[in-house]
């Protein structure tokens, strides 16, 4: 190529740069006053969208007034609203009550907790409409606990009072009638032939039930005597030869529409104690009613026992109880566990209220924005809060010393299961028309707590207990 022809291609090639350029710039220009203009606009209509709402010249002066700090964080708070809001984790225990148990036991509620919200939570409300129990739970629960609160061997009922309680907590917090079927087996009838009875009647019943391979029921109470089962029980044993002769009636007996072993408490006839028997399913004499028409716990199956003539062999006596003051020494237990349910209950029902409130909103804002709302959800996490605390304090005196006392059983009860009603009753008023429906799951813990109030000693029975105690007056006659 000669020289001129290769400066002419190279003065072509720059103007064609120059022009490439040129043409660039200019588009990056006009681009770029597009974009002011628009900002511009953008800018305008926010000012005059302020300027409705504000005073821009004030608002002006006060900017200048403020330090860089101030204005910082002024802008900081800005950014914040401007944000979609994210609520934060909902947690009921709010003091860390459970924070000292030891990371086995940690493990062991983190194991239930999931249990009962992936496999009970979805079915329970079916079964608790048509009122009857889910049995298919049965076998998973007790290996479940077999596998966690008795990895380490058979202790009764568990490793300690505080792994109970978390039981019952866990329990009552998703699924009350799933805590009743397990407290009237494993706590009241394990618990009665672990304590009283014979070394045969304990190996023949007690590996099979903790395996809930059999299943156990638990009948005290009577059509006509509930409160004053201490000096009225109308049940009666008679010894005829060989066999034990039951006559009467019982009631609200959970799990014995499919129980295999049920324990009786009848008057003998002839020392004019109570005294305990073990009944058998299917036993001549011994027939069982399921009740109809609750409002609570209608997964647990409750029943109407006719005790006619019913013969059992002499055998089937637990032979550890001598009177009702034996039974009294299970009841305290059991109020505590119950106790223990109560806050369950309450703690589900206010964490189920504050993530529906979270999601619901009215007026263009989710509820939980309303003051007249929050007073609520605090008013129920201060329930929660004290009665965990009391049922922790509890099972520490109870690790102390061994044992819980009436007293201490009964104020617990009377405590927990008020505040439960309480709580229950905010939780569901917060959710308005659908805290009545049991897709929500706080309307069946609104309906089960009635059963938690009454059971195990009602509020005014517990309460003249501690009235005694505090007193030395009883005042119950």
């Amino acid at each position: 190529m000669h020289t001129a022809d290769a400066n002419t291609e190279n003065n072509n090639d720059n103007n064609n740069d120059n022009n490439n350029a040129s043409q660039s710039a200019s588009a990056q220009a006009s681009t770029h006053k597009a974009d002011n203009g628009a900002e511009n606009q953008l800018d305008n209509e926010l000012v005059a969208k302020l300027s409705r709402k504000v005073d821009l010249a004030r608002l002006a002066q006060a900017a200048e007034e403020l330090d860089t700090a101030e204005f910082e964080a002024l802008v900081r708070q800005a950014i914040r609203r401007s944000r979609p809001h994210q609520p934060p984790p909902i947690n009921g225990d709010y003091y860390d009550v459970t924070a000292d148990l030891t990371p086995q036991e940690a493990a062991y509620q983190k194991q239930i907790r999931h249990f009962l919200e992936q496999e009970a939570r979805p079915i329970i409300n079916d079964y608790w409409e048509r009122g009857e129990f889910p049995k298919e739970l049965i076998r998973p629960i007790g290996q479940l606990l077999c596998d966690t609160l008795d990895a380490d061997g058979y202790q009764f009922p568990h490793p300690s009072p505080l792994m109970s309680g978390v039981l019952s907590l866990e329990l009552g917090r998703t699924e009350p009638s799933v805590s009743t079927f397990i407290g009237v087996h494993r706590s009241l009838c394990m618990g009665t032939i672990f304590l009283y009875g014979s070394d045969e009647q304990k190996a023949h019943w007690l590996p099979a039930m903790r395996r809930f391979e059999k299943i156990g029921s638990w009948a005290l109470t009577e059509p006509l005597v509930g409160s004053a089962a201490a000096a009225g029980l109308q049940t009666t044993a008679r010894r005829d030869g060989a066999e034990w002769v039951l006559n009467g009636e019982k009631k609200w007996s959970g799990n014995a529409t499919f129980a295999d072993v049920n324990v009786i408490w009848a008057r003998n006839e002839e020392s004019g104690q109570v005294n305990g028997f073990l009944v058998e399913r299917p036993t001549p004499g011994y027939h069982v009613e399921k009740l109809k028409g609750k409002i609570a716990k209608r997964a647990v199956e409750n029943v109407l026992i006719r005790l006619d003539n019913c013969r059992i062999p002499l055998d089937n006596r637990l032979p550890g109880v001598n009177s009702f003051r034996d039974v009294g020494k299970q009841l305290a237990v059991g109020r505590a566990g119950v106790a223990w349910e109560a806050t369950g209950i309450a703690m589900g029902a206010y964490e189920r209220s504050l993530a529906y409130c979270n999601q619901r909103a009215q007026f263009g804002r989710p509820i939980t924005s309303f003051q007249l709302v929050q007073a609520k959800l605090v008013q129920m996490l201060g329930n929660v809060t004290a009665m965990l605390s009391m049922m922790r304090q509890l099972t520490r005196l109870q690790e102390r010393d061994g044992f819980v006392s009436h007293e201490r059983a009964s104020l617990a009860k009377a405590f927990c299961s008020e505040k439960m009603r309480e709580t229950v009753a905010l939780a569901r008023g917060v959710m308005g028309g659908n805290g009545i429906l049991l897709e929500y799951d706080v309307a069946r813990l609104f309906a089960d707590a009635e059963a938690v109030y009454s059971y195990e000693g009602t509020y005014e029975m517990n309460t003249l207990i501690v009235g005694r105690a505090i007193t030395g007056i009883s005042a119950f006659v």
